[in-house]
């Protein structure tokens, strides 16, 4: 197995660190073979996390690290103070080379950070944007920008159609995505000073698909692959996304179990619905990867439980596979020179 993806594990991040991230690390192992898994944080209780499953051991490096980034730490100051934190001494394995690609649930800020001034950006990239899948009627669509740049310029937005473009080709299979702008009308004169600038960007740029703007509401349905944004709206549109649809599966639950017919109803359609509550089920494609960056950083939910764990390694491993960076150089038509 020479061919193993290298990807380092922050187990102290997250609200059900490290318990979950171990898990989910286990799991992962056990479904792929092509991976190893570096964990970083405090050994003693990564072994007694370890101790409880049956696992391949020999792909698995444990590298101790005595400090954890807190949620609510400045973000550089802690990057640049804790540096025998988790976090940073994940990233430092992804600098040096020694892992393709790092997981998080911790710190948003201090693995935003953290990826730009230890993993570092690949020279011409002005801002990484963050692009969590979410899922569709269509299948699954990418949300680029959805935390990282708030104040972002036309420039920027370009570049995140084309690195959006270059992720859902190479790593989804989606041949000729189609990208939108998120706006709140899909005319051409409606929207913003940064919306009204970057439509004619994209609308002139023959490397990508460009098919208008797009309004939130059509998102759900799969109105485009890619959807470009800054990160302030980006993030307000995940967030009502995840919480409608969160609010929505607690009252079908309630429905259900109103009284003996809907009970008899549920069960009767208990497999079809699983199958399709699967379908939007965010976890199941795994983090939001840091696009842009000399290496793979993926930041998972601060609530991430083990199977968005798992799903975020094997993330890496087709991320790394199919060469994503290097597809973005060539959408960006970037030299292999880096900052």
């Amino acid at each position: 197995m020479g061919n193993l993806v290298n990807v380092a594990v922050d187990a102290m991040g997250g609200d059900n660190a490290p318990g979950e991230i171990i898990k989910g690390t286990v799991d992962a192992l056990n479904d792929q073979e092509n991976v190893r898994v570096h964990l970083t944080g405090k050994e003693d209780l990564i072994k007694a996390e370890l101790s409880k499953y049956n696992y391949p051991s020999d792909r698995v490096t444990i590298v101790n690290a005595d400090e954890v980034i807190g949620m609510d730490e400045p973000p550089v100051t802690a990057i640049r103070k804790k540096r025998d934190s988790s976090i940073v001494v994940a990233l430092n394995l992804v600098k040096s080379g020694e892992c393709d690609a790092f997981v998080s649930a911790g710190s948003t800020g201090a693995v935003l950070a953290g990826g730009q001034l230890l993993v570092g950006r690949i020279k011409g990239v002005e801002r990484p944007p963050l692009a969590p899948l979410i899922p569709t009627a269509k299948g699954v669509s990418l949300l680029v920008d959805c935390g990282a740049n708030v104040d972002a310029r036309p420039s920027h937005l370009m570049q995140f159609a084309k690195m959006g473009s270059a992720y859902m080709k190479y790593a989804m299979g989606i041949d000729n995505p189609r990208v939108a702008l998120l706006n709140i009308g899909v005319e051409e004169e409606k929207g913003n000073a940064l919306v009204k600038e970057t439509y004619p960007l994209l609308r002139s740029c023959s490397d990508i698909n460009f098919t208008g703007s797009i309004e939130a509401r059509d998102i759900p349905e799969g109105g485009a692959d890619v959807i470009v944004c800054e990160a302030f709206a980006g993030n307000v549109a995940l967030k009502m996304y995840e919480g409608v649809g969160k609010v929505l599966l607690a009252k079908m639950k309630e429905a259900m179990m109103a009284n003996v017919r809907t009970k008899i109803g549920a069960l009767l359609i208990k497999d079809s619905l699983k199958s399709t509550l699967k379908e939007f089920d965010a976890s199941e494609y795994g983090g939001a990867p840091l696009l842009g960056l000399k290496g793979l950083v993926v930041k998972t939910h601060g609530s991430a439980k083990a199977k968005e764990v798992r799903n975020s390694i094997i993330q890496c491993i087709t991320f790394k596979e199919q060469d994503v960076n290097g597809k973005i150089k060539q959408y960006l038509d970037l030299d292999s020179e880096v900052n």
